[in-house]
C-alpha cells in the first residue's frame, strides 16, 4: 500500500510585528490590529489539528524582530503546547528577522515536539509514524540577520547528506521535506538559491519562507513552495493570507491546499461613481463594493483603501472641505466590520471626447496621437523602456503589464487638464 504524508507547510508569522502605513486609524481598530496576528497564529494551530497533520512545517521568521517580548513567546510556546498535545511534532528554521543567534533560550527551551534545524551548518531530522521512518527532513537557518553573499544556505542541504547523517533508517523513509528561508531567485539579497539547486537535492517537497505570498514551482508537481504570510500587516500585503496544507503520497503528484488563517484582510478598491448622482448615492455604492469585495476575502474583516474614480458632476462637491473625510467617517461608521483607512478622490470632470474632436484645436491632435499608440502596445513598450533607460532605471514588468490602463489614464488626466478649466 502506498504511503502518504501531510504536514502543514507555515512561514513568515511575524509574532510581534507592528501595522504599518495606515494613514487614519480608530482606537478600535489600533486595538484590533494588535490582536490579529496571534489569532492568525492560532489558525494555523487549529489547522493543524483540525486536518490531523503528521506535522508542521515553519519556514522562518517566527517572529518579527531579534528581540521579541515575553509575550511573544508566549504566543509561539503556547501554540507549540497545543500542538504537542494532539502529538503533532513542529520543525522550524530561523530567518532574517528572528536569526539562530538571538532566540532567547534563557525565557523558554523548546518542547520535546519541536525541533529547529542548526544554523551554522545543515541539519537534519527523522518523522516517524508507528515506529516507522516516514520522512527525511533537512533545513538549514539564518545564523545572524544577514546572510553571507558568497556561502549558499543551501549547501550540504540534500537527501543524500540525510541518509548519511542519520543513519541506515533515513534511507528507507519514503519521504524527504527540505526547509529554508530564502529568496531564492526572488530577492538577491535574501540568501538566495537558484531553483535548479533545490530541484537537484533529492527531495520531495521544499518549505521555504520569506516571500509572504504562496508562490508554487513547477506547476506539473509542486515542490518549491513559498507558503506566503499567515497575516497581512500593511496595505501592500493585500488579499487572502494563510498556509499549504501538503499531502505527499508514493506514485502521485504533491498537492498543496492553501488554508486562510489572516484574521484581518487588506485590500485596495477602485470604486467608479460615474452613475451617481448624489453623495448618499457614493455612500452605497461604495457599501455595496465593500461586501462585494469581502465575500472574496475568506475573512470576516477588512482594511481597505479606496480610490473614487470616474468622470461625475461630484468632482466639484468632492473636492470642497471636509467632503472626503465626512464621508469616509460614515462608511466607517455603518459597517463595523470594515475600515477604511484612506477615501481617495481621483475622479475628473465630465468632459466631451466627441466635442473635443470636432473642435479640431490640441485637444484633437492629442486624442488623435493617444489613440494612435493604444493601437500598438508594443510600440508604447518600446516608448516607456526608452524613456526609463535615459533615467537609468530598470522598466518594472507590472508597468509593461498595466500599459493599457495607465495609457487610458494618462489620456484622460491631460484632457482633463485641457478641457476641465479652472475648478476654482
Amino acid at each position: 500500500m502506498a504511503e502518504r504524508l501531510t504536514f502543514i507547510h507555515a512561514s513568515d508569522l511575524h509574532i510581534g510585528a507592528p501595522f504599518r502605513g495606515l494613514r487614519a486609524l480608530s482606537e478600535r481598530w489600533a486595538k484590533r490590529l494588535i490582536e490579529a496576528i496571534p489569532e492568525a497564529y492560532e489558525r494555523v494551530v487549529s489547522a493543524a489539528i483540525d486536518n490531523r497533520v503528521d506535522f508542521v512545517v515553519i519556514a522562518g521568521d517566527i517572529f518579527d524582530t531579534a528581540r521579541p517580548s515575553y509575550a511573544d513567546y508566549l504566543t509561539f510556546f503556547d501554540g507549540l503546547a497545543r500542538l504537542g498535545a494532539e502529538g503533532i511534532p513542529v520543525y522550524l528554521c530561523t530567518g532574517n528577522h528572528d536569526p539562530y543567534t538571538t532566540w532567547q533560550r534563557d525565557l523558554f527551551n523548546l518542547p520535546e515536539n519541536a525541533t529547529m534545524f542548526a544554523a551554522d551548518k545543515p541539519s537534519f531530522a527523522l518523522y516517524r509514524r508507528a515506529g516507522k521512518p516516514l520522512c527525511v527532513l533537512g533545513g538549514r537557518g539564518y545564523y545572524n540577520q544577514t546572510w553571507p553573499a558568497d556561502a549558499c544556505i543551501a549547501e550540504g542541504v540534500t537527501r543524500a547528506a540525510a541518509n548519511e547523517a542519520l543513519g541506515e533508517d533515513a534511507a528507507s523513509a519514503p519521504f524527504g521535506v527540505g526547509v529554508l528561508h530564502t529568496g531564492l531567485d526572488l530577492d538577491p539579497n535574501k540568501a538566495p538559491v537558484a531553483p535548479a539547486k533545490l530541484l537537484a537535492a533529492g527531495f520531495d517537497y521544499w518549505a521555504l519562507g520569506h516571500i509572504h505570498q504562496q508562490l508554487i514551482y513547477t506547476d506539473d508537481n509542486p515542490r518549491l513552495v513559498f507558503s506566503g504570510c499567515i497575516q497581512g500587516r500593511d496595505i501592500k500585503e493585500t488579499g487572502p493570507r494563510g498556509v499549504s496544507l501538503v499531502t505527499l503520497e508514493e506514485g502521485r503528484r504533491n498537492t498543496v491546499e492553501f488554508i486562510p488563517t489572516a484574521s484581518v484582510v487588506w485590500q485596495r478598491m477602485k470604486v467608479d461613481i460615474s452613475n451617481c448622482a448624489t453623495i448618499p448615492d457614493v455612500s452605497d455604492l461604495v457599501t455595496r463594493e465593500l461586501f462585494r469585495v469581502n465575500g472574496k476575502a475568506h475573512c470576516g474583516e477588512m482594511c481597505v483603501r479606496i480610490a473614487l474614480v470616474g468622470s461625475t458632476p461630484l468632482h466639484e462637491v468632492l473636492s470642497r472641505p471636509g467632503v472626503i473625510d465626512d464621508l469616509r467617517s460614515q462608511i466607517n461608521d455603518s459597517h463595523p466590520e470594515f475600515f477604511c483607512d484612506a477615501l481617495i478622490d481621483k475622479t475628473r470632470r465630465p468632459y466631451d471626447l466627441a466635442a473635443a474632436r470636432r473642435e479640431g484645436m490640441f485637444p484633437a491632435m492629442f486624442l488623435g496621437v493617444a489613440e494612435s499608440m493604444r493601437q500598438n502596445e508594443a510600440d508604447e513598450a518600446a516608448f516607456l523602456q526608452d524613456e526609463f533607460l535615459k533615467s537609468n532605471i530598470a522598466l518594472p514588468s507590472s508597468l509593461v503589464q498595466n500599459i493599457p490602463t495607465l495609457a487610458e489614464e494618462a489620456q484622460d488626466l491631460v484632457i482633463d487638464l485641457l478641457c476641465g478649466g479652472d475648478e476654482r
